[in-house]
């Protein structure tokens, strides 16, 4: 099922799609901006700054990278999944100086998906334990960089002492296929969640 052309325009006396809030978030490095970049129907909207030498140290972006700037508010971009889904896509700066942005940005979030790149994964805690404590419906996705991960999926699971119902998939940011699929987890995710909530208070 590939992504529909991006439009605003309906048919006469069709719905319009439902638009849902994905969160995109992680790491500094770890793959957001990409991710959003390879899925979205148009141009996305980032906020990348040159990093300076004030950053040497800090921010650092992995042995896998070859990253120059930093997003510094936000990513934005939209995909249509079909004629009557349409997900607003919301990429988080990785930084934790960045972190007071998360609340703002993750209202009215359907759901999250948790970029993770296994070489670092020290840098994926905040981000687990922010969902996991908020109660937002997330996935975790190890990005493979290169095509490789530098530790399975279980390994990744077992260090992130992620809960056995929260789905950890591999995908590659740059590819808009792998994107797609990792999406459709998450819209699996948060569907089961939101179904299984309801029957809790029936």
């Amino acid at each position: 099922m590939d992504s529909a052309p991006s439009s605003d325009r309906t048919a006469p006396g069709s719905k319009p799609p439902l638009p849902v809030k994905i969160v995109i978030a992680g790491g500094f490095g770890v793959g957001k901006t990409t991710t959003v970049g390879a899925i979205s129907d148009i141009a996305p909207l980032t906020t990348e700054a040159e990093m300076t030498e004030v950053a040497v140290g800090i921010d650092i972006p992995g042995q896998h990278s070859t990253k120059t700037t930093t997003t510094v508010a936000m990513d934005f971009g939209s995909v249509a999944i079909d004629a009557g889904v349409k997900l607003y896509l919301f990429g988080t700066p990785g930084q934790a100086r960045f972190g007071f942005m998360w609340d703002d940005l993750s209202r009215g979030a359907l759901g999250a998906l948790v970029v993770v790149d296994s070489s670092r994964l020290d840098d994926c805690y905040p981000a687990v334990d922010y969902f996991e404590h908020t109660g937002i419906p997330f996935i975790v996705g190890v990005n493979a960089f290169d095509g490789l991960l530098a530790q399975d999926l279980a390994a990744v699971r077992w260090a992130l002492a992620i809960d056995d119902q929260v789905p950890v998939v591999a995908f590659d940011a740059r590819d808009k296929r792998s994107v797609r699929d990792t999406l459709l987890v998450l819209l699996n995710r948060a569907l089961h969640k939101a179904i299984g909530e309801q029957v809790a208070t029936t």
